[in-house]
């Protein structure tokens, strides 16, 4: 059993134990009096491990409700959370029950966006079953959904009170699955851990998945710590991101993943901070060789000019310029803010 405390707020306790979804209960039970849980999940995911995770959460003693939604980014719509919000609210939940988010990354930002809107607040538990979500956004209290104008600009922060992750899960996923998680993992070592990077680098992360998960998580909870509402080091966890939610939108939020689309981010930003003397050079080579070890891509179809437009939604940016998570090393990263006119120069348009 792997243990760590996120000293945000009230603080919560995340573990980390293969077998774990069985007793899940028995967790939960020791941070609510709620009589209610509402379990959130989807086509995809409660199928597989629902029955596991009501039962094992209905022998505490609760009252368990379940709301299951079509799987995929396409359902991570403001309609989606006010369905949600409306089903919590018929089955008249009240400020001292609480949601349960069942799988992966769009599962935990909409449950916990319900969660946070629904009675002006109610606490929520993150049971994380893809490695995108045990690796980083289960953990952090971002929550949110996506609008057409771009993704996860609706949203608020809002901590959950538990997070329980058992890698067990992990064994149903599709490698594609897999690889997208990858890329949040490869992206934490590349802005705060050059020992993790090479070990992803030199080793099969299958092979030290426990820790590979504890160490991406224990550098995430540091960051949130010190930086809850991202006012500047938790910026930095949105190395690739910039480029990464552009291409997303180009592709309509459908026909590239999240972590496909981080990765050429992350390439992106990397090769553009080379040719501006800021980044070590043959940083973005190593990245890329990684990515690719892993499955993921290193360039997307779209133009360079398509994708640095489309950045202006980006929720970093101000009214003149957009936040950059930039390297200098692996390991060693930054922000750096560069106006609207000078972006299209920094990734080498002319």
């Amino acid at each position: 059993m792997k243990k760590l405390r996120v000293n945000v707020g009230a603080g919560y306790d995340i573990f980390i134990e293969k077998g774990l979804l069985s007793s899940c209960g028995e967790y939960i039970k020791n941070v609510t009096d709620a009589k209610k849980v509402c379990v959130i999940s989807d086509t995809n995911v409660f199928p597989i491990y629902g029955d596991k995770v009501c039962q094992s959460i209905e022998e505490q003693g609760f009252e368990v409700l379940t709301y299951v939604f079509e799987a995929g980014e396409a359902s991570k719509t403001t309609s989606t959370v006010i369905s949600m919000v409306e089903f919590l609210a018929q089955n008249e939940l009240t400020r001292g029950d609480i949601v349960v988010a069942l799988g992966g990354g769009v599962c935990g930002d909409m449950a916990g966006f319900a969660a946070a809107i629904y009675l002006r607040g109610i606490d929520f538990v993150q049971i994380p079953t893809s490695l995108l979500a045990q690796v980083d956004s289960s953990v952090g209290g971002k929550t949110a959904v996506d609008l057409p104008q771009g993704k996860n600009l609706c949203g608020s922060f809002h901590q959950p009170v538990l997070v329980i992750i058992d890698p067990d899960t992990l064994d149903t996923l599709t490698p594609h699955f897999f690889s997208d998680g990858m890329a949040e993992a490869i992206k934490t070592g590349c802005i705060k851990s050059a020992p993790l990077f090479d070990r992803i680098e030199k080793e099969d992360a299958k092979d030290f998945i426990e820790d590979m998960i504890f160490d991406c998580v224990s550098i995430k909870a540091g960051v949130v710590e010190r930086d809850e509402k991202e006012h500047g080091e938790r910026a930095l966890l949105n190395f690739g991101h910039t480029a990464g939610h552009s291409i997303e939108k180009l592709h309509n939020f459908s026909t590239i993943s999240h972590g496909e689309a981080v990765g050429i981010g992350m390439v992106m930003i990397t090769a553009a901070g080379e040719a501006n003397g800021i980044t070590a050079a043959g940083t973005s080579d190593r990245i890329a060789a990684v990515l690719k070890k892993y499955g993921l891509l290193t360039k997307d179809e779209n133009s360079l000019s398509d994708i640095i437009e489309n950045m202006n939604a980006d929720k970093k940016r101000t009214s003149d310029s957009i936040n950059f998570t930039l390297l200098h090393s692996i390991g060693d990263s930054f922000n750096q803010k560069i106006k609207y006119e000078e972006i299209p120069k920094f990734f080498g348009l002319k």
